[in-house]
Order: C-alpha cells, then sequence, then structure tokens
C-alpha cells in the first residue's frame, strides 16, 4: 500500500538506488517515490492466503507466485510492488532494474480505504500497459468481496463480483479456481 504523499523530481537511476538503500520499498511514478506503508491485519492476511492458495493450485505448472516483494516494472519510468502476482513462463527482468518483473500475468491488490481510488483507476491504468497483463484481481478487506478484471480475446476487459462464502473465484488467465472463503480464511472482523 502505498502512501500518498510522494517525493518529486527524481530519475530512474536515483529511484533505483534508493530501493538499493532503503530499509522499506517504494513505488516509482514517472519520478515521483512513494513510501509503502505496512498493511492492516487484514490485508496482510488475504494477501497472503491469496499467494498461498496460488502457489498450491499452480504446483507443476509453468507459473509462479510472488508476493509483495516482487518488484514489477510496468515501463522504464513506472515500478510498483503488487500485493501479489503470477508470472507464468520464464521471468523477464527489466533492462533497467534486474530484479523487477516485466511479464506478470495475473496481479492482485488488497484494497485499503488510503489507496483503493488509485488501485481501481491510475494503478489498474498503467498496469494495462504491460503487455502479458490478463487478470486484475481486487480483494476488499472491509467486507467479504472479490472483483476481477478480465481481458478478454477481443482485447475488453470484463469484470466478475464474488462475495457469498459459497463463490469460487475464476481466474481464466491461470485455469485456477479458488474458494472466497479461502482467500478469507481466518478474518472475521472486516473494518
Amino acid at each position: 500500500m502505498a502512501l500518498p504523499v510522494a517525493q518529486t523530481g527524481y530519475s530512474v537511476d536515483e529511484y533505483l538506488e534508493i530501493e538499493r538503500t532503503s530499509e522499506i520499498k517504494h513505488e516509482y511514478d514517472d519520478g515521483e517515490i512513494y513510501a509503502m506503508a505496512g498493511g492492516s491485519y487484514v490485508h496482510n492476511r488475504a494477501a497472503t492466503n491469496t499467494t498461498v492458495a496460488l502457489g498450491s493450485a499452480l504446483k507443476g505448472k509453468k507459473c509462479f507466485v510472488a508476493n509483495s516483494d516482487q518488484q514489477v516494472a510496468v515501463s522504464s519510468t513506472k515500478y510498483c510492488y503488487p500485493d501479489v502476482s503470477v508470472i507464468c513462463g520464464p521471468f523477464k527482468p527489466s533492462e533497467e532494474h534486474p530484479n523487477a518483473a516485466t511479464n506478470p500475468v495475473l496481479i492482485v491488490e488488497v484494497l485499503s480505504p488510503e489507496t483503493e481510488s488509485y488501485d481501481r483507476g491510475g494503478k489498474f491504468m498503467r498496469y494495462r500497459q504491460i503487455s502479458t497483463f490478463r487478470e486484475y484481481v481486487l480483494i476488499s478487506q472491509t467486507e467479504m468481496l472479490v472483483e476481477v478484471f478480465y481481458k478478454n480475446d477481443l482485447g475488453f476487459w470484463e469484470i466478475e463480483t464474488y462475495q457469498q462464502p459459497t463463490d469460487v473465484v475464476n481466474l481464466k488467465s491461470i485455469e485456477v479456481n479458488l474458494a472466497l472463503l479461502d482467500i478469507y480464511e481466518g478474518v472475521t472482523d472486516f473494518k
């Protein structure tokens, strides 16, 4: 989750140097650097549950699940840390930053009150610049609700919403189904 206050006017090289020496993570967007804040219990639980469930479902397939430590290069001037990402095929690093992935297929963000509008708008718009990106999953931490945006064969984005405890989340890009209750396992108090 990025803090809303940005430091501006940084080059990519300056950003990468800050990332190498900093104890906290930062996102970078065309010269602006955003410090990443820690998430709530519900945020961390939902992200961890999703990472574990996806990892189990993808065992033996040519895809791997990355947690929020995996940086994603949206372009040479935009770097993000999604809560969860799935990369299929070989890892393709950014030329500028060899630890940043350029080929996620699926990205998951757990929504926070401070970042929800950015995650739904500007960040989703930026992620859509990634040629391999096919599916965007938004997980609410204020209610049992998962929204899945999927790029169909015609290149249009469709949305499916899951909010019943018996719902099974269908992730088309990686051919995986996740029980909604698995995503929210251990979460009893939505805030």
